[in-house]
């Protein structure tokens, strides 16, 4: 079979499971209300973090021209790191071009032939893959269940391990058991990488995220990203100074890759700010969310992300497309992205928006999954 017949097969393939996935660029000025983007407390439009952005680019350029270890580090990158640490309670951070590889470059750095990896069963993709590349043996337990990391621990046979989780997952919404999970790892002397993603600036004290939560915690790894509640770009690894140094020495992805450029390197900063200064932003993210569940009578959610089963992926195209013709854009999960194999609108809650926006997309969300629930 040539390349050509093997692209057209994998097309007609993913065509006839109602997978297959399309670009759909969007304008700067649609008429749209946006309850699919992460931009969770919707600070990437907000003016302090649009002018802290633009006067970044103004005073040292569009990029950032080289590798941190070269000369991409600038003083914005040090003055993030260390207010990012101070928010979350860590010691130090490291701030990567994306979280992609932030999650990679801790994984990798950490783990080798000799370690063990314990995963939960519904990590991110970048877990998975920072999994993999790390050639350490890897044990995939049940979501959210401690007994199980508890026992894979107790196998390690003598190997460094360390535990993978996220503190709110992205598809279902739902919290992990980070105490429990800490305390585990605290006992078998194993690290635990909590990704925040989906918690910095939507869940703990005044968004702190659950890992704040923990106090010290010197076994605790923090990754997160700078793309969601921060409403800007990038990714971010927190934890102890000794951490921290030995990423800047054997991460991969920090190494080779050019340093995050200034722009949002400040606009994210700027977004810190904003956040530290506006509790109530995530308790607006909160109080959306438990209305939008209790209306569309699904589970609430422990953070942003709402999560509404649909019978099949082509029903919840069918449903996103309707939203989308009511004037409101939502996400839209189908294997193989779903960790349960269930396809899902997927809805993210906004800060950002009016009451009256918030209002009207309620009751035209709680038209169109009504409508579609129960198609075959």
């Amino acid at each position: 079979m040539s390349w050509a017949e093997w692209l057209a097969e994998q097309r007609c393939s993913r065509e006839r499971a109602g997978l297959q996935r399309t670009l759909r660029p969007r304008s700067a000025s649609e008429d749209v209300v946006d309850l699919a983007s992460n931009d969770y407390l919707g600070l990437s439009t907000h003016p302090v973090v649009r002018a802290a952005a633009s006067d970044a680019a103004m005073a040292w350029g569009a990029g950032s021209g080289a590798s941190r270890l070269v000369s991409g580090t600038t003083t914005l990158h040090g003055e993030l790191e260390a207010e990012l640490a101070g928010f979350t309670g860590r010691d130090s951070a490291l701030v990567l071009s994306t979280g992609y590889h932030a999650n990679l470059s801790a994984v990798t750095a950490l783990a080798d032939r000799d370690a063990l990896i314990v995963s939960d069963a519904h990590v991110h993709a970048s877990l998975i893959d920072a999994a993999r590349l790390s050639r350490a043996r890897i044990e995939v337990v049940a979501h959210n269940d401690v007994d199980a990391v508890r026992s894979a621990l107790a196998q390690a046979g003598g190997r460094r391990a360390i535990v993978l989780t996220e503190s709110v997952y992205s598809v279902l919404g739902d919290a992990a058991p980070l105490p429990e999970l800490a305390e585990v790892c605290a006992e078998h002397d194993a690290l635990l990488l909590v990704d925040e993603a989906h918690g910095l600036g939507v869940v703990g004290d005044g968004g702190r995220g659950l890992v704040a939560g923990l106090g010290e915690a010197p076994q605790v790894v923090m990754t997160a990203t700078l793309s969601k509640s921060l409403g800007a770009m990038g990714g971010a690894v927190l934890g102890s100074d000794a951490l921290i140094d030995h990423l800047i020495n054997r991460a991969r992805p920090f190494i080779y890759d050019t340093a995050l450029a200034p722009a949002p390197t400040a606009a994210a900063r700027a977004a810190l700010h904003l956040l530290r200064d506006r509790p109530d932003l995530p308790q607006q993210v909160h109080r959306r969310a438990s209305q939008l569940a209790d209306r569309l009578r699904v589970a609430r959610s422990a953070g942003a992300v709402l999560s509404v089963p649909m019978p099949s992926p082509q029903v919840a195209l069918a449903a996103q497309a309707a939203a989308r013709e009511a004037g409101i854009r939502i996400g839209c999960f189908r294997p193989p992205s779903v960790p349960d194999g269930v396809s899902r609108l997927r809805i993210t809650t906004q800060a950002g928006i009016t009451d009256d926006q918030w209002a009207r997309a309620v009751e035209q969300l709680a038209r169109v999954v009504e409508q579609h629930r129960g198609t075959p």
